[in-house]
């Protein structure tokens, strides 16, 4: 998982004080407030479905869907099929523990911060480069 810390959040993380878990996984991931709160209700909430999510956010089903799409794509939440008594399926979404979270924000950074300095090396001495 190549993350890119976006610019603009890593300068607000810099002048806060106390940046808030949302502040920081914005900018670590670059995942937005909205998939900030759909990470949170999973971790209070385990094993919830797309429409047990889009009810407790008081959000559209495929908004919730996109979210959570990118927090499996970030490393951030799993997804489980269970089997219905009646037929069919439904996916259940539990969120990355924050214990395992806070290691991803760590492993990232330090690959975003290794490439950053590799990439200083490699600037020539002339002027404009």
């Amino acid at each position: 998982m190549s993350v890119n810390p976006s610019p603009d959040q890593s300068h607000e993380l810099m002048v806060d004080d106390e940046p808030k878990l949302s502040d920081v996984m914005a900018s670590v991931f670059g995942v937005q407030e909205h998939e900030v709160r759909t990470y949170q209700t999973l971790l209070e909430a385990p094993a919830s479905t797309v429409e047990e999510l889009a009810d407790e956010l008081g959000r559209d089903r495929s908004n919730v869907n996109r979210s959570l799409s990118t927090l499996r794509e970030k490393g951030l939440a799993t997804r489980k099929r269970r089997l219905l008594d009646g037929g069919g399926h439904v996916y259940q979404y539990t969120a990355t523990p924050l214990s395992e979270a806070r290691e991803l924000m760590h492993e990232t950074l330090e690959e975003w911060t290794a490439a950053v300095h590799h990439r200083i090396d490699e600037f020539d001495a002339s002027p404009g480069e």
